[in-house]
């Protein structure tokens, strides 16, 4: 049962989520791969920080893609870096059942999945100072100006995700909405532990190790721009907010 409001007569207040589970249907492969794969990839979610050096069996640089969608970036990545260790957050179970059903074709030692709202899973799930490297690469834009509260990256959740990155780390943001792209800008420029490695105002030029999606391949022949970010955290960032306290 929901709690009841201070009120008690009021239905408590809905917490506003950045996605919508427009799953569709599951195919039997997916399912397949949900049920088979899982005990080797899946990591279920809890409201306590994560043992990562035990989920992955060693200790690795760490990147985080958070909405990895039907995983294309993550398994390219894991598959081409075996160094790191590569952590999605994704809410839609087929996205997931093929990103595990593609883990174990490749047979890969460096991936493992979560599948919930990944605004939990940074705040109570990640430890501090764990990530190398994050990536939020094509995001719902919510692009229905009253939906813009929908949107992810807000000075609240990168209040929440900074903590968990390690000084230095590597935040890497990608959209083809123009919108999005200015709003993405303006909210990570103007957060004070992040640094612009492109400069403040400005975007980056695409890496060349981000692999092409079949997503973003279908945009680019739609004549849609593709705008990345790249930012880093500052050294100064930790010790600033310790002192804060």
């Amino acid at each position: 049962m929901a709690p009841s409001s201070p009120e008690g007569n009021s239905q408590p207040r809905r917490k506003i989520r950045s996605f919508v589970r427009r799953e569709g249907r599951l195919t039997a492969g997916q399912a397949r791969a949900l049920q088979d794969f899982w005990p080797d990839y899946g990591i279920d979610y809890f409201a306590s920080p994560l043992d990562l050096d035990a989920c992955f069996g060693r200790r690795a640089p760490r990147v985080l893609d958070i909405g990895c969608g039907m995983g294309e970036t993550t398994l390219a990545l894991a598959a081409r870096h075996p160094e790191n260790d590569y952590l999605g957050v994704e809410v839609h179970r087929p996205g997931v059942g093929r990103l595990l059903r593609g883990a174990r074709e490749r047979d890969l030692r460096n991936l493992r999945v979560i599948c919930h709202d990944a605004v939990e899973v940074i705040r109570h799930q990640l430890p501090d100072n764990s990530l190398d490297e994050v990536f939020i690469l094509f995001p719902d834009p919510w692009p229905k100006k009253k939906h813009h509260k929908r949107r992810l990256v807000s000075a609240a959740f990168l209040a929440s995700l900074l903590p968990k990155m390690k000084d230095h780390a590597r935040l890497y943001l990608a959209t083809d909405w123009e919108d999005l792209a200015g709003h993405l800008l303006e909210t990570c420029d103007a957060c004070p532990g992040l640094m612009n490695l492109a400069g403040r105002g400005r975007f980056a030029p695409r890496p060349r190790w981000r692999p092409l999606t079949k997503f973003e391949e279908r945009g680019r022949q739609l004549g849609h721009v593709v705008y990345d970010l790249i930012y880093c955290l500052k050294a100064s960032y930790k010790s600033q907010a310790t002192s804060h306290k």
